[in-house]
């Protein structure tokens, strides 16, 4: 038994710990969550725990239903929200085949592949998101049918003693208590629209605090009397919630992406990989952009992203590269804008880091960089610029990943397929839907 796994037992006898929640996620980033009894975590360590896979979507077939939960005790924590009567901790799991192996249906396992191949060229790479969600009344529509959002507030606005400056020093304090580090919070441009930027980490710890931080986020606003949401889109008249998230690559102590001499400090290897993420955006926007509704907030207006482009500073390009900090050098980072806030972390930073990879690797030309605002240009200008549009629909952006030899190699088979099914499937069920908006606009004259 390693000290990890010798600090946990001691912390659950020491705080008493009563019950110990497994957290793992489907292909679609799903939190699923198995409590275990304190006197089974020894047992979980060294064996693991039996599931039934085939429950778990994009996981296995009936008659290979049997898996295994391996507790990664590098991500245990109390869980501060469940107070101190009956306290409860969690731990991420890496799931497992019943010989041991990691199973090839795992997010989590995608994603290690990757950090592991990066690990190989000699990078470690660092990712820092930026997540936006709307605060809410209610999950129940308002007598319009639209949401409720929990004040009017837009873009920095600060409100004292309002609804989402409470919520949010109370989400910061219970971010910051289960060891997850916040760098800003503040009111975003919609309505009941917030934003909290996590602190630079590893990636795959940056993915496992993501899934806490929207856990974490939907049990304050209950606490508070109200609700919380990542649906990319909730409001057609007012700015979608995206994930931007800043990138960086360091070989040791060095930032692989920095270079004083360079243009924008950019070094080659910089260069390089936003070429892979251009390169590969179109066949990956499926995985960063996973719902139909994902679709409203790439075309719906404000700052998403909707076409494949560059920038240094602009806001307005699908990656951009942020001022450089002079007395900064490990700062520079470039931010890829196109991740909605309900993406599956996992599989998301998978596909990025390998397209960044994949760039270095073929030494990928970066085109030139975009210094317009590229939404105000006409389509004739930006063909001739070179900004090719993102897919339009989910259903555009399955087309291209399913065609993608890229993107079926670094999710792996099962994955792949799997992810494929179920959007397919979302979105047969979504064409034959009669929205509302056919209705008031047809019912009555045709």
């Amino acid at each position: 038994m390693d000290r990890q796994q010798e600090f946990v037992l001691r912390t659950i006898e020491d705080r008493d710990v009563r019950f110990v929640r497994l957290w793992f996620t489907d292909v679609t980033g799903t939190l699923k969550s198995v409590a275990l009894a304190p006197a089974e975590v020894e047992g979980a360590f060294a064996e693991g725990l039996g599931f039934d896979g085939s429950s778990i979507d994009g996981y296995t077939r009936i008659f290979e239903s049997d898996m295994l939960l391996q507790p990664d005790p590098s991500t245990f924590q109390i869980l501060p929200w469940r107070g101190e009567d009956e306290p409860t901790s969690r731990m991420f799991c890496d799931v497992l085949t019943p010989d041991g192996e990691p199973s090839a249906a795992d997010p989590r396992q995608v994603l290690r592949r990757q950090l592991s191949r990066a690990a190989d060229m000699g990078f470690t790479f660092y990712t820092h998101p930026e997540i936006e969600f709307y605060l809410l009344q209610s999950k129940e529509p308002g007598p319009d049918g639209q949401p409720v959002p929990v004040d009017q507030a837009g873009y920095f606005d600060h409100e004292p003693g309002g609804v989402a400056t409470d919520f949010r020093r109370h989400a910061v304090n219970m971010l910051e208590a289960i060891g997850i580090s916040v760098e800003f919070s503040h009111h975003e441009s919609g309505p009941g629209q917030n934003e909290i930027d996590l602190r630079y980490a590893d990636a795959l710890q940056t993915a496992d605090n993501i899934m806490t931080f929207r856990t974490v986020i939907k049990e304050v606003a209950q606490l508070q009397g109200n609700y919380a949401t990542f649906m990319p889109k909730p409001f057609g008249q007012h700015a979608g919630s995206g994930m931007h998230t800043h990138f960086s690559l360091f070989e040791g102590d060095s930032n692989a992406f920095f270079e004083p001499s360079a243009e924008f400090h950019l070094s080659t290897t910089g260069r390089r990989f936003i070429a892979g993420l251009l390169h590969h955006s179109m066949e990956i926007t499926a995985i960063t952009n996973q719902f139909v509704n994902s679709y409203k907030r790439l075309w719906g207006g404000g700052e998403a992203p909707s076409y494949v482009s560059w920038g240094h500073n602009n806001r307005s390009a699908l990656v951009r590269v942020p001022l450089y900090k002079p007395d900064k050098a490990g700062s520079a980072r470039v931010e890829y804008r196109g991740i909605d806030a309900s993406a599956n972390p996992y599989l998301t930073y998978a596909v990025l880091l390998a397209a960044g990879l994949k760039g270095i690797e073929e030494e990928y030309e970066l085109p030139e960089a975009a210094a317009e605002d590229i939404s105000a240009l006409t389509s004739t200008e930006r063909r001739a610029l070179g900004h090719h549009s993102l897919p339009g629909t989910l259903h555009d952006a399955l087309r291209i990943m399913e065609e993608s030899e890229f993107v079926a190699e670094v999710l792996g088979e099962t994955v792949f397929e799997n992810f494929l099914r179920n959007k397919r499937q979302e979105w047969d069920e979504y064409r034959v839907e009669v929205t509302p908006f056919e209705l008031q606009r047809n019912l009555g004259i045709l």
